[in-house]
């Protein structure tokens, strides 16, 4: 990957847009062809990165681990979590067919390494931003790797405490990452996630304690708690999209239709040019309403030249075209220069 990729990359995650990561994880269910179909609705729905999981089942869980609830939920009990995650890997030609499918299409190729093989295979390829899954914040020896490659960190907190992520953030500094190049994702695993479990300002709460870009990893059904959370300042943001969320599989429940995915982008970036500078100002698209919203100060009856203005004889009115209604302490108890007809606009 050449220096010009890697700085783009690092653009990408420093801009002031919002870094946008759909997340296939393993909802291409084991096919390449549907993995290549979900790069396809990515690309088209304008998000920045498409992620998927990088794992060997051998390295990743033993024989007899059970499946997590939601697992069960999705898929049965009919099989293991081993099992079920044999069926799931991405060959090496695997990613490399996707990650040239990415090219093609425009869109950056991410994935999330679940082993220190996985680590190497993913930069072997090329990839300059890691992406740190929850379950691996107190891997010692994960990250400890990874924070050695001195690449971006894109972080995941689901399930962790403070001092688990002050930990781990300890751990891929001291390795050799610098703090700036680490973005911490406010998470929760639970798919779906029920609301009252989102804990939303815990994001903002990560990045004032430990001084990091944040961001937002969700497994909500829906996309309103992610434009919350960019509300809230998330610099990333990631989903889980499927074809359909009816298919077999772990995840596909959690995550949005090609049509969600489309509109979730682009609520994501109105909210984030809505949010605007801060300062308040009447935007260039209202000025013309001044004129026409606001009042001046106006005659409430026939006014004669010399009458001394009062409260009885003044009134306001559209349009703001003379004095404005702010002066009107000012104008009380002066005297009239000339003689003003009923609704004429005052001026001294």
């Amino acid at each position: 990957m050449s220096a010009g990729r890697v700085t783009t990359e690092r653009d990408m995650l420093m801009r002031q847009r919002v870094f946008i990561i759909a997340e296939v994880g393993v909802n291409h269910n084991g096919c390449l062809d549907l993995a290549k179909k979900l790069v396809d609705v990515a690309a088209g729905a304008g998000a920045d990165a498409v992620k998927f999981q990088t794992f060997k089942a051998e390295t990743l869980v033993s024989r007899c681990a059970p499946k997590a609830n939601y697992q069960q939920r999705t898929t049965g009990e009919g099989e293991s979590q081993f099992d079920m995650l044999r069926r799931l890997e991405l060959s090496a030609d695997d990613h490399r067919e996707l990650i040239e499918h990415c090219r093609r299409s425009g869109i950056l190729f991410l994935s999330s390494p679940f082993d220190l093989e996985s680590i190497d295979l993913l930069l072997d390829l090329g990839l300059e931003i890691f992406k740190i899954p929850s379950g691996e914040i107190t891997n010692l020896p994960y990250l400890r790797r990874i924070g050695g490659l001195g690449k971006e960190i894109i972080l995941s907190t689901g399930m962790a405490v403070m001092d688990e992520i002050g930990a781990a953030l300890r751990v891929l500094t001291e390795a050799g990452t610098h703090k700036e190049r680490i973005t911490v994702l406010h998470c929760n695993t639970e798919y779906p996630t029920p609301m009252e479990d989102v804990n939303l300002r815990a994001m903002r709460n990560i990045g004032k304690v430990f001084d990091v870009r944040i961001g937002y990893s969700d497994h909500t059904e829906g996309m309103e708690i992610l434009i919350a959370a960019v509300a809230l300042g998330a610099r990333v943001i990631e989903k889980h999209f499927t074809l359909d969320r009816t298919l077999p599989g772990p995840d596909h429940r959690a995550s949005l239709e090609p049509e969600g995915l489309l509109a979730m982008v682009a609520a994501i970036r109105n909210v984030e040019v809505a949010l605007g500078s801060g300062e308040k100002r009447p935007s260039p698209s209202e000025l013309k309403n001044i004129k026409v919203v606001r009042k001046a100060i106006v005659a409430a009856r026939d006014i004669r030249e010399g009458e001394v203005f009062t409260e009885d004889s003044l009134t306001v009115k559209r349009p703001a075209i003379g004095l404005a209604p702010m002066l009107w302490d000012e104008v009380i108890g002066r005297r009239a220069g000339r003689g003003f007809a009923a609704g004429e606009t005052i001026v001294l």
